[in-house]
């Protein structure tokens, strides 16, 4: 992993007039003494770049953002899962938790990194990959599932809310913790790393208290001998907890992209691996445990009721943090939804108008969509993260390919919001045909309640699907890609040539060449080039 070399440029871009990025919001260029943009409550930025003149924060952030914000009552669901849904013991249930949360971090993690390096959000990024028009296929997917899990946090709100305030009923729970995030949502950027400082203090020392207390309570006799170990079970529960660490791949550089492009691209991944993986981790094992010690369907409550008289703390609890951990699928989901307008109109630059309007339309499709599944929230949630895995795979295993060991991190941000894509094209065959067979290849090991795979039963019922997709997908992309060069397989307009081939790093960067023009942009250069003339 590496960092930037070379002094950043703050006002250029990699491709001159006519192939530049969308300018910044008004105001975004250097500050004057007390009117730094950095400074300001309300972000302004939706998918344009983040001018290194508006960089700001530690990367230990990263870490307290990603903690924070995975302590909260999905999680605690998802991981009740392994023992209500899949009947795994208690230790099965522990260690299918922690490989599925370390081994799904690591992807997650790298497309953190990415952040700070291009300073804009990852679905416009996947246009380098796709094509401005093809990446449309994984725009409208993540907007989907951010809409999805949206809609999935706010049933949990509700629950929480009338569990505090019975008086209050479940759908009018859900209106009000709706609309607490669209309020985090729409400040934006600042607040969000704010409130998850916060939840890392709070609602960690929150969760652990309350499993204390339930152990100090008294645990069931057959605590330790409840269920037991059974391979398709395990892997189901791998499956869940890899998952949920795969969900934040399409939005978890959106949270970096405004450090600055000099942070080592390492720290950027330790900081938010670790930070990651112990808050779901945390969250996921509390869910075990709870799901064994108060056999109940609803696993929050149950862990309020095994609390005892420390119940309605945890409940208090939960209410703030799924209303500040949803306020990130809300951000989220907008930015998808202005990618996806933004595409058929290159010349608009959305501001935080916007972004007020579409997280307003979102808002209200989410409410609609969680006051009709409330009542049957765990088989819808269950259907819904299956069918994630087949769409999420090929996609994070294409993107962090062509970041990482094909175009190591280079790209001209200003082709990515040009209508015919520039180099990158409308449409990148490799990457849509490689993607295409990385769900393909899937289809047969799938095992869900919609469809089973034929080769399911042979497996002891096991779903190995996004196993076989990562291990087809990443290969495939990186071998035909270099091959053929995915600038040169893009549908893209004649006269714009591939950039050149990467050079050994250090090498010295003509004036006027690609390698010379990302620095202009203030790209960083995984590759460790020098342009000419700096040092």
């Amino acid at each position: 992993m590496t960092r930037n070399h070379g002094t950043p440029s703050t006002g250029s871009t990699a491709d001159g007039p006519g192939g530049s990025a969308p300018p910044p919001a008004s105001g975004a260029g250097p500050a004057g003494p007390g009117t730094d943009p950095a400074g300001e409550a309300v972000e302004r930025h939706t998918i344009d770049r983040v001018p290194e003149t508006e960089r700001h924060g530690r990367v230990r952030d990263l870490f307290t953002m990603w903690f924070g914000t995975n302590i909260a009552p999905l999680p605690l669901v998802t991981g009740a899962m392994a023992v209500q849904v899949f009947h795994q013991s208690f230790w099965s249930a522990v260690l299918a938790v922690i490989v599925g949360q370390l081994a799904g971090g690591v992807f997650m993690a790298l497309h953190s990194a990415q952040g700070p390096q291009l300073g804009i959000p990852q679905m416009i990024q996947s246009r380098a990959q796709f094509g401005t028009v093809g990446a449309l296929v994984i725009v409208v997917v993540a907007a989907g599932m951010y809409i999805a899990f949206f809609a999935s946090n706010i049933v949990l709100a509700g629950q929480s809310l009338h569990g505090l305030a019975p008086a209050v009923p479940t759908d009018g729970g859900i209106v009000l913790g709706a609309l607490g995030s669209a309020f985090i949502c729409l400040v934006g950027y600042r607040l969000i790393h704010g409130l998850n400082k916060l939840a890392t203090v709070v609602l960690g020392v929150g969760v652990v208290a309350g499993l204390g207390v339930v152990v100090v309570n008294g645990l069931p006799g057959d605590f330790f001998t409840r269920g037991g170990f059974t391979f398709a079970g395990w892997l189901a529960s791998v499956s869940l907890s890899a998952l949920w660490q795969l969900a934040f791949a399409p939005y978890v550089s959106d949270y970096s992209r405004y450090l600055p492009p000099t942070v080592p691209t390492a720290r950027t991944f330790w900081a938010t691996y670790w930070g990651s993986c112990l808050g779901s981790s945390l969250s996921f094992l509390a869910g075990t445990v709870v799901a064994l010690a108060a056999p109940v369907e609803d696993a929050q409550a149950g862990f309020a009721s095994a609390a005892g008289g420390f119940g309605p703390v945890l409940l208090g609890l939960f209410l703030f943090s799924v209303v500040n951990h949803n306020a990130l699928n809300l951000y989220g989901a907008s930015l998808s939804l202005i990618t996806i307008w933004q595409t058929f109109r290159v010349g608009w630059t959305p501001r935080l108008a916007a972004r007020v309007a579409v997280s307003g339309l979102v808002l209200a499709g989410a409410m609609a969509i969680a006051l009709g599944m409330s009542r049957d929230f765990v088989a819808n949630f269950v259907n819904l993260v299956n069918m994630l895995l087949i769409v999420l795979v090929p996609w994070t295993a294409i993107n962090l390919i062509d970041f990482y060991l094909v175009h190591r991190g280079r790209y001209h941000l200003g082709d990515l919001f040009r209508a015919d894509g520039g180099r990158y094209g409308r449409f990148n065959r490799v990457a849509l045909s490689v993607y295409a067979l990385g769900i393909l290849v899937q289809v047969p090991f799938v095992s869900t309640e919609l469809y089973t795979g034929p080769l399911v039963a042979r497996l002891g019922g096991a779903d190995l699907s996004w196993l076989i997709g990562l291990a087809v997908t990443a290969p495939l992309y990186y071998l035909w890609a270099r091959r053929s060069g995915t600038e040169q397989t893009a549908t893209a307009p004649a006269g714009h040539p591939a950039p050149r081939p990467a050079t050994a790093p250090g090498t010295p960067v003509a004036p006027g060449s690609p390698e010379a023009a990302a620095h202009g942009s203030g790209l960083p250069d995984p590759a460790g080039h020098t342009p000419a003339g700096q040092s």
